[in-house]
């Protein structure tokens, strides 16, 4: 069952891979003690890096990032799901989207154990249908 949906913010940056970049954003952000929600990264065979995160203060978690020297810095929009932590709950999303027509760009996630919810980050083709979708 959903508990929350809304349009939300991830902050972006990209940058020439290397050993240790997610650990210095991550301590920028605590430094500025801002918490990190989400989180992702991959590193393509171009050799470049993506780290999207979702913090609870994207506006001064993207200006550490940006005074530290890190170039492409930007926020995009994506959809933010709260969710309960059970059997099936990623089936009924990702079908709700597929009756809806709206195509998974990418998508990553946090959860728990048991008792505190699960939040989806997704990026799609259609994201304020997608949250119209998830409210139904």
């Amino acid at each position: 069952m959903v508990k929350a949906v809304n349009i939300g913010k991830e902050i972006v940056v990209t940058e020439k891979n290397k050993v240790g970049i997610l650990a210095d954003i991550a301590k920028l952000v605590s430094d500025h003690g801002i918490n990190i929600e989400a989180v992702a990264g991959y590193s393509g065979a171009d050799g470049v890096a993506k780290i999207m995160i979702v913090t609870n203060d994207n506006l001064r978690a993207k200006e550490a990032i940006q005074k530290k020297g890190y170039k492409e810095v930007k926020e995009s929009e994506v959809v933010i799901v709260e969710l309960e932590n059970k059997i099936g709950a990623l089936k009924n999303i990702t079908a709700k989207f597929v009756a809806e027509n709206i195509d998974i760009r990418y998508m990553y996630a946090t959860t728990c154990p048991a008792g505190c919810p699960a939040r989806l980050v997704f990026s799609t083709t259609a994201n304020e249908k997608a949250v119209v979708s998830l409210k139904k």
